[in-house]
């Protein structure tokens, strides 16, 4: 009885890794698609920030972070590379929610405003959006990226039949909890 629910929760564990996969993957790709098909308005966004001043630089910034994030996503979704690409969004997404943290700062107090009422388009190719949220979003998808380091939600990844017909995934440590 007591193995029935063990097996039950470690296949509820993972349906739920595999759909987060899923979402942050789709995520990825909206995102960088519309920054991919607007690259001029998104060299715009990246500018407001002020932090490259190099024309070559900024432009090469606008035009493959867009594809980078799209490849990223799409890597996620197809289950191949998932805990490197996890790390890679993870050590992109903790300075980016910090840039837009003190980007906010900086207009709440040119505006004199509470801070929960800034609302500006980051760059993440969502448009304007209040800070709070923006903030909560980013959060999310730092710790739906972290979850996806454990290893856990290997079913339906394409990594797996890449090399060999569809085997079936090793069974790991963290599949065993």
């Amino acid at each position: 009885m007591n193995n029935d629910r063990t097996n039950w929760n470690r296949v509820a564990l993972n349906l739920f890794t595999v759909l987060g996969r899923w979402a942050l993957g789709a995520a990825f790709v909206y995102t960088g698609v519309s920054k991919a098909l607007e690259p001029e308005d998104f060299l715009k966004l990246v500018r407001q920030y002020d932090l490259v001043h190099h024309f070559w630089l900024l432009n090469s910034i606008a035009v493959v972070l867009p594809w980078f994030e799209l490849f990223c996503g799409l890597l996620l979704m197809t289950g191949v590379a998932v805990r490197g690409t996890a790390l890679i969004l993870v050590l992109l997404l903790i300075p980016f929610t910090v840039l837009v943290w003190h980007r906010a700062l900086v207009l709440q107090s040119a505006l004199a405003i509470p801070f929960c009422l800034v609302k500006f388009d980051c760059g993440c190719g969502t448009g304007a959006v209040f800070i709070c949220r923006k903030l909560a979003e980013n959060l999310a998808l730092i710790l739906l990226s972290g979850w996806l380091l454990t290893g856990y939600g290997r079913q339906f990844c394409l990594r797996f039949c890449l090399i060999k017909p569809c085997l079936r995934p090793r069974e790991t440590k963290a599949d065993t909890f």
